[in-house]
């Protein structure tokens, strides 16, 4: 199972880009999560049993008014996610 971490950089605090990106992954077929990280950057890991279907989602997540936000992304294949379900937002 293809599982991502992505982390972005820009102005991605405090402008309800978590929720937003909770609100994408609720079209897609993905796993994972999305919080702040204490640096300014929002880190987001992501899985799904299909390729295609994860880089959609994070395709989506360029696309939409996010996208405007994001000054940077850093991006790592990881290890499937275990224990998580759903799509989350962490505190």
């Amino acid at each position: 199972m293809p599982a991502k971490q992505i982390l972005y950089s820009g102005r991605v605090q405090g402008v309800g880009f978590r929720y937003s990106t909770k609100q994408i992954a609720s079209g897609y077929d993905v796993t994972g999560t999305v919080r702040n990280l204490p640096d300014g950057r929002v880190e987001l890991k992501a899985m799904a049993h299909d390729a295609d279907e994860l880089d959609a989602f994070l395709a989506a997540i360029d696309e939409s008014n996010l996208g405007s936000l994001i000054k940077e992304r850093e991006m790592a294949t990881i290890p499937a996610l275990v224990g998580v379900r759903g799509f989350s937002v962490e505190r």
